[in-house]
């Protein structure tokens, strides 16, 4: 008897999931553990593994379809000897490709279960595609297993109904003209969002239009960060087993600035101003499917070393897709470094519901006025633009420009930041 692949609970208020790729094809022998398919989430994606040891027998939704929590995915086979429930032996194994193929009933006992009362048996991506198409499950021929109907069944209506061409007319009408073909150098490629990234232009265009948000720059010479980071970088890697980077100094400067300027770290929550005495940092990583924002929790208890051991660990986790719920959730403050792609110079949008975001750029050698008023001399300095955007409902313009200014500072001197003066 198969069993059942469900979609498991993947997280608070996560009710549906888009199925990713699937990782064993049908037919493999499976382990106990083994993951057998990608889940993406408007969140995170994770990968569903194997509940024992046995076979993948059918797989019933494949890449790119949306099922709901509970909806069955997949049948598996358990002790089942692998290639053998996907195809019919030679000789002697028809009773057995019997016993593990799931009941395949004939179409007219699919289409009435398919139909009216037995709307469990129409797959959510099926569903979607009937009711886009003002279709009833009774036009379509099912052929998943126990008479399910699956997106494919549905597609393959909606192909063979539409695909004889319309004859021209007589008059030769404008609406018998057929549509022009796109050249081989002007092809299209139509690709459907995925949830997290669905999600990511949700929360900036809700951010573009809740928020009165503003941009202020300022610039920051870097030769004190790059000396102090040149002079002890061996020593750091010997001592803590990663590079000394730049965004533990930034990470750092951030909260001097935010303890100074609470307004920044604190978010509008109904019609009160929420202060938060705590200072999760977001930073901003470019990951397998898309930006995600990690959060560290309590940066201020981190050291640099930590601060760079934590962000090493999201980029690794980012890339491979791989980060919980539980890391990308609150944040008080966000960092963006646009500098690592090659950005000058950026106005970056708030996550909410921060009341602010502090972006980083490129490092560019360029000529700088250095000295006392009268005095100066022209030298070369590694220079970069720093952007504070920042939600004006809560953060005045003196606040936003002082913070910045603050982190400015604090980069340009860091062994302040040692003896926190």
């Amino acid at each position: 008897m198969p069993t059942e692949l469900k979609v498991p609970e993947v997280g608070e208020s996560v009710t549906e999931v888009e199925i990713g790729r699937w990782l064993v094809k049908e037919g493999e022998a499976i382990k106990a553990d083994q993951p057998l398919v990608e889940l993406e989430t408007d969140k995170v994606n994770q990968e569903l593994p194997a509940p024992f040891d046995g076979a993948l027998v059918k797989i019933l939704m494949q890449a790119g379809d949306t099922a709901s929590v509970g909806d069955v995915i997949a049948h598996l086979e358990k002790g089942a000897a692998g290639s053998a429930q996907a195809e019919p032996t030679s000789s002697g194994g028809s009773n057995k490709q019997e016993e593990s193929k799931p009941e395949q009933p004939n179409a007219d006992a699919e289409q009435s279960e398919a139909s009216g009362t037995g709307s469990d048996k129409i797959m959510p991506a099926a569903q979607a595609l009937l009711d886009k198409h003002g279709l009833s499950a009774a036009d379509v021929t099912a052929t998943g297993p126990g008479g399910r109907l699956l997106k494919e069944d549905v597609l393959k209506h909606i192909g063979s109904s539409s695909a004889p061409a319309k004859p021209a007319s007589a008059g030769g009408s404008a609406s018998a003209t057929p549509a022009p073909q796109p050249t081989s150098d002007r092809d299209e490629e139509i690709i459907k969002m995925t949830p997290l990234r669905r999600t990511i232009a949700k929360a900036l265009v809700n951010a573009q239009q809740t928020a009165a948000l503003l941009t202020t720059f300022n610039e920051v010479d870097m030769t004190n960060v790059m000396a102090m980071r040149k002079q002890y970088q061996d020593q750091f890697v010997k001592k803590h087993g990663l590079k000394l980077g730049f965004m533990s100094f930034f990470v750092k400067a951030a909260i001097e600035g935010l303890k100074a300027f609470p307004a920044v770290n604190a978010e509008i929550r109904d019609e009160h101003i929420v202060y938060k005495n705590y200072y999760d940092i977001g930073i901003a990583i470019g990951g397998g499917k898309g930006l995600v924002v990690p959060v560290l929790r309590n940066a201020e208890r981190l050291s640099f070393a930590g601060v760079e051991k934590a962000i090493g660990d999201y980029a690794v986790k980012a890339k491979e897709n791989k980060l919980a719920m539980s890391d990308l959730t609150g944040g008080s403050f966000t960092i963006t470094n646009g500098g690592v792609y090659g950005s000058l110079l950026s106005t970056p949008i708030v996550n909410p519901p921060q009341s602010g975001v502090l972006g980083m750029h490129g490092i560019v050698r360029r000529p700088i006025a250095v000295g006392e008023v009268g005095k100066e001399t022209v030298e070369v300095r590694p220079m970069m633009y720093i952007a504070l955007t920042y939600d004006h409902r809560i953060v005045d313009g003196r606040e936003a420009v002082t913070f910045l200014k603050t982190i400015k500072e604090a980069i340009e001197d860091p062994a302040r930041m040692l003896i926190e003066v």
